[in-house]
């Protein structure tokens, strides 16, 4: 099936080896990892380290707003856009006559593996494509995995958990950990009263909220717990690895 999507998305969409301009941190992220000689601008989060996997080498890379104007400008051969968020920029672009490829989220590795091919095939760097997905398998196959049966919850803010399917399910299973978590919401006190044997959040951001200071809270400080970096798990890249490495050796 993967590669039937591949031979379609080639088919509709050959490759560029030009100007592109992405309007998602995610697809900002996948465009700075394979082809950086391409970048025309990026959206301004992917200069913010706590969200951003690339900040360092996007810090040098022009920005511009989800702004269809903005965007027109400066006549990009290609905008990378996702599923969600700058949907009214997407419509007057490709009104105007732009080619706008729009990216999913990757919920599990082999999604982010089948993304990063075509990626990779689309933006005329194949090859680079697939030195990634092959170094991301080596690095998932040599995980040391957990304790069989160690539980544990990737609790989010405002208390939400990860559930079956998601892309933090994937790598808590891929650090060889049980996923406790069902999506839904989980509150200090049923949290303290049925406690994983690992406790998974992300590290406070920067500009904290009444969402994210939950995790902070001083009765969480008698469960095991591990802070993850937002950056890891906010998108779908080979840095999902990452954060699946990290969680693999911090349960150890």
């Amino acid at each position: 099936m993967i590669r039937l999507l591949a031979a379609f998305w080639l088919a509709a969409f050959p490759a560029w080896g030009a100007g592109v301009v992405s309007l998602n941190l995610c697809t900002d992220q996948l465009l700075v990892l394979l082809a950086p000689e391409q970048v025309v601008a990026l959206e301004p989060l992917a200069r913010d380290p706590a969200l951003s996997f690339v900040a360092a080498q996007a810090a040098s890379m022009p920005r511009v707003p989800a702004d269809a104007e903005a965007v027109l400008r400066l006549h990009p051969d290609l905008v990378l856009a996702g599923d969600y968020g700058a949907q009214t920029t997407v419509a007057v672009l490709r009104r105007r006559g732009l080619r706008v490829v729009q990216l999913s989220e990757a919920e599990n590795f082999a999604a982010i593996e089948a993304q990063i091919t075509q990626l990779a095939s689309l933006l005329g760097v194949p090859a680079r494509g697939a030195a990634m997905v092959a170094t991301m398998r080596a690095r998932l196959a040599a995980l040391p995995h957990a304790a069989t049966g160690t539980s544990a919850l990737l609790w989010e803010a405002r208390g939400y958990t990860a559930g079956p399917g998601s892309r933090g399910d994937a790598v808590l299973r891929a650090a060889g950990l049980r996923n406790a978590g069902t999506g839904g919401m989980v509150g200090v006190e049923a949290l303290l009263t049925h406690p994983p044997d690992l406790l998974v959040t992300q590290t406070a951001p920067g500009f904290p909220s009444m969402a994210t200071d939950l995790a902070e809270a001083p009765a969480l400080r008698r469960l095991r717990h591990l802070r993850v970096p937002p950056a890891l798990l906010i998108c779908g890249g080979p840095f999902t690895v990452t954060a699946a490495e990290f969680l693999a050796h911090g349960a150890h």
